[in-house]
């Protein structure tokens, strides 16, 4: 069986940022958009995925299945959706595969995904209204933000709500534990708009859904856009508690 030891050098990275327990880990997850070039070894995103994969599951179902993208084929499929991602047409003729966000934003929600597109905005100096930077910044979400491996995730067609839920929490677990290695991640729901482009490439068949993407790798802290931090709301805020 794997263990930590065996990957003691990742840890010791100049650029590894080590989450000590596992309270750190989830604490200081966060969505990085720009990595180094420095590779992730695959034994160790292949034991991240073994760790991640004891997250629960209605019945052990499991629904979780998807593609790691390294090297040659990570370059070809990057190269691939930037070029349809950034001509003058942009998604038209290409459709998302399931609807992520409702069709009109309504508080709190419309004000908190406004603090964090301004934000990030902000930090790469793009200004209001410049929708040409805007979507050269969106493409780097079809870059992976520059990292050494990519992941594709995808489910069952025929599978529920309910085995959707259950993927949330394995790829939590993922942030989470790549964090005690040092790692960062960048969950991307923006891969699945271009899925007619993704599946070919990697061989998805028509009865999965392609569920998101994540970047995984050191983080580049000399880019403007890794200095976002984002707020949470309180506990006291979110729950109704009951004596």
């Amino acid at each position: 069986m794997t263990g930590d030891d065996d990957f003691a050098a990742v840890k010791a990275h100049p650029a590894a940022d080590v989450a000590a327990t596992p309270v750190d880990a989830v604490a200081s997850r966060r969505s990085v958009r720009g990595f180094l070039a420095d590779p992730v070894p695959v034994e160790l995103v292949r034991h991240l995925l073994d760790v991640s994969a004891r997250a629960p599951s209605g019945t052990n179902m499991q629904p979780w299945t998807g593609h790691v993208v390294m090297g040659d084929t990570l370059r070809q499929l990057t190269e691939a959706v930037v070029a349809v991602a950034m001509t003058d047409n942009g998604r038209q003729g290409y459709d998302r595969e399931y609807k992520y966000y409702p069709d009109e934003f309504f508080e709190p929600f419309l004000s908190r995904r406004r603090t964090v597109g301004f934000g990030l905005y902000d930090l790469v100096g793009i200004a209001k209204g410049d929708r040409a930077r805007m979507r050269e910044q969106g493409a780097r979400n079809y870059t992976f933000f520059d990292a050494p491996v990519g992941l594709i995730f995808t489910i069952d067609k025929r599978l529920e709500i309910g085995s959707w839920l259950d993927y949330g929490m394995f790829l939590e677990n993922f942030c989470t534990v790549a964090r005690q290695y040092g790692l960062h991640t960048c969950a991307q729901a923006a891969w699945p708009s271009y899925h007619q482009v993704v599946r070919p490439i990697l061989g998805i068949p028509d009865g999965h859904t392609l569920v998101c993407g994540m970047a995984l790798g050191y983080e580049d802290t000399s880019r403007p856009e890794n200095a976002l931090r984002t707020d949470r709301v309180p506990a006291s805020e979110f729950m109704t508690w009951h004596d």
